[in-house]
């Protein structure tokens, strides 16, 4: 069985695979403190839940992280608790896809990673859509290749910035308002939130388009559930869109 272990600035997600199939997946904070043994009884718990154990069921590891000292606990955790190298998506790693950005090595594991997915799902071209600590939006080319993409602040480092420059503001839920047009602060803060980042998303989304052509557009990242019915231009939500790549690169390097 495979770990495929997408390490976000916010949140970690496991997910436990069986073959091509999709088990079992967790979600857990992002802790760059956590040693390798706190992560190892983390792991060992969920696994724990279907009976599976570290010596007898995990064959592989794959990871795409934004975060050097998780990665670095990560490593240490997989190579005492499982006996094998674990492998990372960094330069130098097979992924079956050309990156032509400037400087390859500045892309985040896990825009490959969606890339390669994105392309292995729905073929070329297509753009992708990250909802994260930061968005990302990237492309694939009709060849499979990775052209680039663009990188804005995600929704809730965005609220928490303004919340924390705006005194007269008050955090509120991140859900769809009653009305576009807010009766209240804490419906015009919600109306922002939700319509003005799935516009940001539609108007970048189109740029893309414009200069790609036809393409599927797919989104993925926790917080795609509440944006994807407002937006114009998404056609496909792939939840776990980065841990499918990760299990695709990890079978390429096997």
């Amino acid at each position: 069985m495979l770990l495929a272990i997408d390490v976000g600035n916010t949140q970690t997600v496991i997910g436990l695979y069986t073959g091509t199939d999709l088990t079992d997946h967790w979600r857990i904070a992002t802790v760059a403190e956590h040693t390798s043994d706190e992560l190892a009884l983390v792991v060992q718990q969920f696994l724990g839940f279907h009976g599976f154990s570290f010596e007898d069921s995990i064959t592989g590891v794959a990871i795409a992280s934004g975060v050097p000292r998780v990665t670095a606990a990560l490593r240490e955790m997989v190579e005492r608790y499982f006996g094998f190298a674990p492998l990372v998506i960094e330069p130098g790693v097979r992924t079956g896809m050309p990156i032509l950005y400037d400087n390859p090595k500045e892309v985040g594991a896990d825009r490959i990673a969606n890339a390669v997915a994105a392309y292995d799902l729905y073929g070329g071209p297509s753009v992708v859509v990250d909802f994260g600590t930061a968005n990302t939006i990237d492309a694939i080319s009709g060849r499979g290749e990775y052209l680039g993409g663009a990188i804005f602040p995600g929704i809730e480092i965005a609220m928490d910035a303004l919340f924390g420059a705006a005194a007269a503001l008050r955090r509120v839920e991140l859900v769809p308002p009653k009305n576009v047009i807010g009766k209240s602060t804490m419906e015009s803060i919600q109306s922002g939130a939700v319509y003005g980042f799935s516009g940001q998303v539609d108007a970048l989304v189109d740029r893309f388009v414009a200069e790609l052509g036809e393409s599927n557009v797919i989104a993925t990242g926790g917080l795609a559930d509440l944006l994807i019915p407002y937006s114009r231009t998404i056609k496909h939500h792939e939840p776990w869109l980065t841990l499918h790549g990760l299990r695709l690169v990890y079978e390429r390097n096997r």
